[in-house]
């Protein structure tokens, strides 16, 4: 049996990685291939699948006169857009084998104690404008678009639509989905336990929305700010934990994670995407990016205590709001899950 295996990998271009993706004819025949008894329905291992090539010269990832680079499958999940055919996400190598400079996945483990909860907001773009804004001029001010109905208040509700039962149908762990304050702007909910498997997660949900807006002629933007002026940006907010977080937690505990977090605030930002100074200014909904923040229910601050935590004996997950709606989220969980270690080898002690 043939099947089509889409893939998919970040490029080296800067300030953030683009998702790339081409389509390889793979013979899933026993006779061909006696280790391939059955197809899962979910997809072959990233394991049984073989690593292949494409000209990194095209993508910022090599020069030109030793172009190859190599795709390693990590990730495989159904594509529910195309008869037998699967998602491969992928790392990329060097020639040798090594990882690439711009593979950052590979700077994570994959502890499965530590899960996130992306909240990723993008807005849907068409003529160089957000969906519902008119020609000349802009809309209504912010205030009614929000979790709103009603072809006056929303728009790209179908995109939206399909794209959340996509993902499901992929096996994606979406959680939700809502309007946001910027008409033609969306949000949609993930959560992934694990470093690696939440973040491969996310990246297969932006490729799957990219490839919907394919089929609108429409754009999707996750630039943090989309449009200048009086709107609310576009952020990544990320709900992390661990187990004792949310199992034995404490006051003291999430203090000392909030504390941590405002010593390496800095470096936080500089990887929490591009054009966020954008953002973060201190006004709709966000702490200004040069200082820190936290507090219980403030979605002003640079991290949120949930209210739900504090009445249930100081036990959950806190919310860090200030990732970029572009950000790589490789790095995030990378830098949330180093703080949690830290933090829990200095309590331990």
């Amino acid at each position: 049996m043939l099947v089509k295996l889409e893939y998919i990998w970040l490029d080296g271009y800067q300030p953030e990685s683009n998702l790339r993706s081409k389509t390889k004819i793979w013979n899933f025949d026993p006779t061909v291939n006696p280790k391939y008894n059955t197809l899962r329905e979910n997809g072959p291992c990233p394991e049984e699948l073989p690593t292949w090539s494409f000209d990194g010269s095209s993508t910022r990832q090599a020069e030109g006169n030793f172009s190859d680079c190599l795709l390693q499958p990590v990730r495989v999940i159904a594509d529910p857009q195309r008869q037998q055919a699967f998602l491969v996400l992928c790392e990329v190598l060097n020639p040798d084998g090594t990882p690439h400079v711009s593979n950052t996945r590979h700077l994570l483990g994959n502890e499965e104690e530590y899960w996130f909860g992306f909240e990723q907001e993008y807005t849907l773009i068409k003529d160089g404008k957000p969906l519902g804004f008119p020609k000349d001029g802009n809309p209504d001010p912010q205030g009614l678009y929000y979790c709103s109905v009603g072809t006056r208040n929303v728009n790209g509700r179908n995109l939206a639509e399909e794209h959340l039962n996509t993902c499901l149908s992929a096996g994606l762990k979406l959680t939700g989905i809502n309007a946001e304050v910027l008409l033609g702007q969306w949000e949609y909910q993930i959560l992934g336990k694990g470093c690696k498997r939440a973040s491969d997660d996310l990246w297969l949900t932006r490729y799957l929305l990219h490839r919907i807006c394919e089929k609108y002629d429409v754009h999707v933007e996750f630039h943090p700010k989309p449009v200048l002026g009086d709107w609310n940006g576009s952020g990544l907010h990320t709900n992390f934990s661990n187990n004792r977080m949310r199992e034995e937690g404490g006051k003291e505990y999430f203090t000392a994670i909030c504390e941590n977090l405002n010593t390496t605030h800095t470096t936080f930002i500089e990887n929490y995407g591009s054009s966020n100074e954008l953002r973060l200014t201190g006004e709709y909904e966000t702490a200004n990016i040069d200082t820190f923040s936290y507090g219980v229910s403030d979605r002003g601050a640079s991290i949120r205590i949930p209210l739900g935590v504090v009445n249930d004996g100081w036990k959950g997950y806190l919310e860090d709001r200030r990732p970029a709606s572009n950000a790589d989220p490789y790095l995030i969980t990378k830098l949330l899950s180093e703080t949690l270690k830290e933090v829990e080898s200095v309590v331990t002690n």
